[in-house]
C-alpha cells in the first residue's frame, strides 16, 4: 500500500542545483515562453505532493512547476542547511533564475506564501501574478499552542522528528479528512519523511517562526512585511479556507487591509489544507485568474530554460 502512493503522483522528477543543493521539482504542461507559468510553493509539513490534483488540472493548459523546498519532499536534506526565511526566499528566487522563468504566477500555501511573496518582491521582472492560500507574510502577535509545544527544547524535536508528530497531527487539519486523507494519501505525504534525519526541515520550519526581535528571522519577516505595499500593482488572489485554526480569517483580513485591490475567494467549508478540502474550487478560480493574465499580457520572446539532468 505504501508504495502505491506514486499512482497519485505520476509526474517525472527533475532536479536543479540551487545554492549548492539539489532541489526536486516536477514540470508539467506546455512550455510556451509566451504563456503563463504556474510555480507552486508548498508549506510545512507537506511537499509537491500537496499540489498533485491541481498539477493534473492546470497542466492541460499551462506550464505547471511544483518545487520541494530544501529539506522537504524529494529535495536534498542537509542536516545543517540554510533553513531560515531569508535563505528560502533566496532559494526560490534562484530557482526562478535557474529555469529562466518568465510570466510566472506564484501559488503559495502556508510557509510557501511568505516565501513566494518574498520572491515576488525580489524578482518583479519574472513574477506576473501572486496567489496565496492560508498563509501570512507579516509578524503575528501569537502562535497556536499546538505549534508552540513543538518548539520546546527536547520535547519538540522528540515529537516532530522522533515520532513524526507534526505531520501526523497535521492530517487532522483537513476538514474533509475522512474522504481526502485516505491511507494512500497519508502514505504519499509521509513517504519523504520516514526518519529523524528526513524530518529536519519540518523542525526547522517550526523553529523559524519569529515571535520576538531577537529571533534570527525576525528582521527578514519585518522587511517582508514592510515590502508588501510595493506589490500593490501586482495582480493578487487570496484564497482562504475559513475553518483554519492556524491561519485564521483574521490573517485574511489583514492581507485585505494591506492589499484592498486583491481578489478574494473565501471557502466556508475548507480549513488549512484548502487544496485537499476544495481542490476543484481552487483549481477553477486560479485558472480564471491566470487566464486573465494570458489575455491581457502582450506576447514576448522567451528563452530556453536551463536545468540539471533529470
Amino acid at each position: 500500500m505504501e508504495s502505491d502512493w506514486r499512482l497519485l503522483f505520476p509526474f517525472e522528477s527533475r532536479w536543479l542545483t540551487v545554492g549548492g543543493y539539489r532541489l526536486h521539482y516536477v514540470d508539467e504542461g506546455p512550455r510556451d515562453p509566451n504563456r503563463p507559468t504556474l510555480v507552486l510553493v508548498h508549506g510545512n509539513p507537506t511537499w509537491a505532493f500537496y499540489w498533485r490534483e491541481l498539477i493534473t488540472r492546470w497542466s492541460t493548459e499551462f506550464r505547471v512547476i511544483a518545487v520541494d523546498h530544501l529539506g522537504c519532499g524529494l529535495s536534498e536534506k542537509p542536516a545543517d542547511g540554510p533553513y531560515r526565511l531569508a535563505d528560502r526566499i533566496g532559494q526560490l528566487s534562484e530557482f526562478l533564475d535557474g529555469l529562466n522563468l518568465r510570466r510566472v504566477t506564484l501559488v503559495g500555501h502556508d510557509w510557501g506564501g511568505a516565501i513566494s511573496t518574498g520572491a515576488a518582491l525580489a524578482r518583479r521582472d519574472r513574477v506576473e501574478r501572486l496567489a496565496l492560500l492560508n498563509t501570512a507574510a507579516f509578524r503575528a502577535p501569537r502562535i497556536p499552542w499546538r505549534i508552540a509545544v513543538c518548539r520546546w527544547p527536547i520535547l519538540g524535536p522528540l515529537a516532530v522528528r522522533g515520532l513524526n508528530g507534526f505531520l501526523l497531527a497535521a492530517f487532522s487539519m483537513a476538514v474533509e479528512k475522512r474522504e481526502r486523507m485516505t491511507p494512500l494519501v497519508r502514505a504519499g505525504y509521509a513517504a519523504p519523511y520516514a526518519s529523524w534525519s528526513e524530518r529536519v526541515a519540518i523542525q526547522r520550519f517550526v523553529d523559524d517562526i519569529p515571535m520576538h526581535p531577537r529571533h534570527p528571522s525576525y528582521a527578514a519577516l519585518a522587511e517582508l512585511e514592510a515590502g508588501l505595499p510595493q506589490l500593490a500593482d501586482l495582480p493578487k488572489l487570496l484564497i482562504w479556507g475559513m475553518r483554519d485554526w492556524c491561519f485564521t480569517p483574521e490573517f485574511l483580513e489583514r492581507f485585505e487591509k494591506i492589499w484592498p485591490e486583491a481578489e478574494v475567494l473565501r471557502i466556508p467549508n475548507a480549513g488549512h489544507w484548502v487544496v485537499e478540502d476544495a481542490a476543484a474550487e481552487v483549481a477553477e478560480r486560479v485558472r480564471a485568474f491566470v487566464r486573465a493574465a494570458d489575455q491581457t499580457k502582450p506576447r514576448q520572446e522567451g528563452a530556453t530554460p536551463m536545468t540539471d539532468t533529470p
